[in-house]
């Protein structure tokens, strides 16, 4: 669907254009008339924007953009239309377009919590760490109990290098919420950057004992031993990690999940070794291109 739909377009959805008979000849054209209902169109509207969140929510993630895109110009002054609009683009790496549209919802609804928590992430992304911070303060002002908002908080800090603002509010979130594994995990990867090995080996297993299907805390400990010399175990470990999740075997992907430059480079080691690339090949053999004979 085009990013912007014609009025026309709109009308014809809502079943608003009437066409008016062609004018006998020699008679002065008679223009088409709009028979506009403001209350079928905010329930047009409505619907659709309904329809935009329940897709989301099954990570379809298109085909909710382009009903809220036409929910928002049904309903140009509905803040949580415009919110929607806009964490619906950040999900398709679309940020900039999902930074004006939180704008909008920001200026119909300067108190939404939602709305500037979004704001956050989207300048995360765009690597301006300390807008991003405003906007989750700003957020956690008017919320100040959600875990989600203070793992994000602590993610900026250690993108700055603040490395213990980030943990006290890892652990605050944790605080909240004691499953809360990915702040357990992340207050790891700031004590490993920070040289302290034993207390990021206490946090990956306790982030691993919460949830055993997750393999970054997992293959965050493998590499932690192959660093210490504990080679079978960590090739051990490492494995099983990587069968969970082989994303994790891409240097990329890590930098992306905040591993920092020491445990990166500790990483590039390990899954460098004979055992783990043959691990790989196994979990995603090369495909074939070659045509069918």
């Amino acid at each position: 669907m085009p990013k912007r739909s014609s009025l026309l377009s709109l009308l014809l959805v809502a079943g608003l254009w009437v066409v008016a008979q062609p004018a006998a000849q020699g008679q002065a054209l008679v223009p088409y008339v709009l028979q506009l209902d403001s209350e079928q169109l905010e329930q047009q509207g409505l619907g659709l924007a309904q329809e935009a969140a329940q897709l989301a929510q099954f990570q379809q993630y298109e085909l909710a953009l382009a009903r809220a895109q036409l929910a928002s110009q049904l309903l140009p002054e509905n803040a949580d239309v415009w919110a929607l609009l806009g964490s619906l683009y950040l999900q398709l790496g679309e940020v900039d377009p999902g930074i004006q549209s939180l704008l909008r919802a920001r200026r119909l609804d300067a108190n939404n919590s939602g709305v500037l928590f979004a704001l956050g992430s989207a300048y995360f992304q765009k690597e301006n760490y300390n807008l991003a911070i405003q906007y989750i303060m700003s957020g956690l002002r008017l919320r100040p109990d959600v875990p989600g908002a203070l793992f994000d908080l602590g993610n900026a800090y250690y993108m700055l290098e603040q490395f213990d603002d980030a943990i006290d509010q890892y652990r605050k979130a944790v605080d909240i919420d004691a499953e809360f594994w990915p702040a357990i995990n992340n207050i790891g990867l700031v004590l490993y950057e920070q040289g302290d090995m034993a207390g990021a080996l206490q946090k990956w297993e306790a982030a691993a004992a919460i949830d055993e299907t997750q393999a970054e805390p997992q293959l965050a400990i493998a590499v932690l031993l192959y660093a210490q010399g504990e080679t079978e175990a960590a090739l051990e470990k490492g494995e099983a990690a990587l069968l969970l999740d082989s994303r994790y075997a891409d240097l990329e992907y890590l930098r992306i999940n905040l591993w920092g430059d020491r445990l990166l480079e500790d990483a590039e080691a390990f899954l460098s070794q004979p055992q783990i690339r043959e691990a790989l090949a196994r979990i995603s053999p090369p495909q074939d291109n070659t045509m069918p004979q």
